[in-house]
């Protein structure tokens, strides 16, 4: 009975080794297999991704390199102002007409001394826009601050400039922020030169006027649709509006002797396009104004006029233009001289004769997107892509001399004569000296 009990142990246990054998040759067989599919795949998927590989690391190296640079050049192109990482979007000079504000969407404004336009090197100092970026930005009146408009704030941040020892600023943000109270975007901000009020402009058509601290002293419906640019003049008592409707529309922004705020009233209209308006520009002393119009025209218009009298501008003339949308133009402060964008080209007319004078094609890798003159006259700027160009007011130096010519004639004091001959021999001098340069 045991020896039967034995044998039927070792039969079972013999069948468990069978069993067991079999099943492991079975699980090598079918590895085998799978490998045998898996290995043609594998040369399939390196034959495959040869390329790709190469072509990752032809990505690599374009993500590396740093997109070129639009190159432009020009016989009266003074100097390239470099140093923001992206597009210039708005310019402002100070009203002592030493520096020059720009910024970009690389979350920095930069100052530039305007003393420098002419040297191969120049410096600027860098503010830097905390967890945001300003879209525009203004001097104040006294040349020791900036406003800025915040891209994703939606709203108006101050920066007060500190002088140090070295010449140089420190730029410090203001611990607030203005309240937010716009809806639509905005277009443009100003402060008054007499430093009573800041506005604020949206394409919604609203205007706001802010005393300094952020309180909002009034609203301005301008009725016409939406806007497409918005400024206050020069002398700091009027804020004008145009957009949809072919005409200018002028406020008072009127204040008590004391100086407390009284109210906005209608000023006057500017009126002569027959499609809508792009933008416009101030002379220095706000008695002329310049338009550019979808009709494709640019007008000149005489607003020294006695408004409360219901008296209506002078228009001076109509010159046509390129125009695209977004064009701008830029009246020389000394009312001389004026520029009109139109895409990414320039173009610089004589205020005084309408003629065409100088053309600037393709001058920046995106269209232009502020264009403006220094306030001694001497050079035009505008901004388009990462590059801000500085042009020779060429324009206004020929313009000047021909106004001092005919002034020469007429006058009959011999002082005046002499003031006038000395003024002749600077402006003179200074056109020489850059067509000297164009011939070098």
């Amino acid at each position: 009975m045991e020896a039967a009990l034995l044998a039927v142990s070792v039969l079972i246990g013999a069948l468990i080794i069978l069993v067991a054998l079999a099943v492991g040759r079975r699980k090598g067989g079918v590895s085998e297999r799978v490998e045998e599919k898996k290995a043609p795949a594998s040369v399939e998927d390196s034959s495959i991704r040869a390329p790709s590989s190469k072509k990752l690391k032809q990505q690599q190296r374009t993500r590396k390199e740093r997109p070129q640079q639009h190159t432009f050049s020009h016989a009266i192109l003074a100097s390239s102002l470099k140093g923001h990482n992206g597009s210039v979007t708005c310019l402002d000079f100070s009203s002592n007409g030493k520096y020059l504000a720009s910024c970009s969407d690389d979350r920095t404004v930069r100052i530039w001394s305007t003393k420098d336009f002419l040297d191969r090197d120049h410096k600027c100092l860098r503010a830097n826009v905390e967890l945001d970026h300003a879209t525009l930005v203004r001097f104040s009146p006294d040349s020791r601050a900036f406003i800025t408009w915040l891209a994703n704030g939606e709203t108006i941040r101050i920066f007060k400039m500190n002088k140090k020892e070295d010449g140089t600023f420190n730029f410090k943000a203001a611990p607030e922020d203005f309240p937010k109270k716009h809806k639509g975007i905005i277009i443009n901000i100003n402060i008054a030169e007499t430093g009573k009020f800041i506005m604020t402009a949206s394409v919604d058509t609203t205007i706001l006027i802010w005393d300094l601290k952020g309180e909002v002293l009034a609203s301005i419906n301008t009725n016409q649709m939406t806007n497409s640019y918005a400024a206050i003049s020069p002398c700091g008592r009027f804020v004008a509006a145009c957009g949809f409707t072919p005409d200018v529309k002028v406020w008072e922004v009127c204040f008590t002797k004391s100086g407390e705020f009284k109210e906005v009233t209608r000023a006057f209209d500017l009126k002569g396009h027959s499609a809508g308006i792009y933008s416009f520009d101030f002379s220095n002393d706000s008695r002329r104004m310049a338009t550019v119009s979808k009709d494709g025209t640019w007008k000149l218009w005489d607003t020294d006029v006695e408004y409360k009298k219901q008296q209506d501008p002078y228009l001076l003339r109509t010159i046509p233009c390129q125009v695209s949308e977004g064009s701008r133009i830029a009246l020389s402060p000394d009312g001389r001289a004026v520029a009109v964008s139109s895409g990414r080209d320039v173009a610089m007319y004589s205020a005084t004769s309408g003629e065409l004078e100088e053309q600037f094609h393709c001058v920046h890798g995106e269209d232009v997107t502020d264009l403006k003159f220094d306030i001694n006259n001497r050079f035009l700027v505008c901004s388009g892509d990462r590059v801000i160009r500085v042009f020779h007011n060429v324009t206004g130096y020929r313009a000047a001399i021909q106004d001092m010519q005919a002034m020469l004639k007429k006058a009959s004091n011999e002082g005046v004569k002499q003031r006038l001959r000395q003024q002749l021999k600077d402006a003179q001098s200074a056109l020489d000296a850059v067509l000297a340069t164009q011939k070098d």
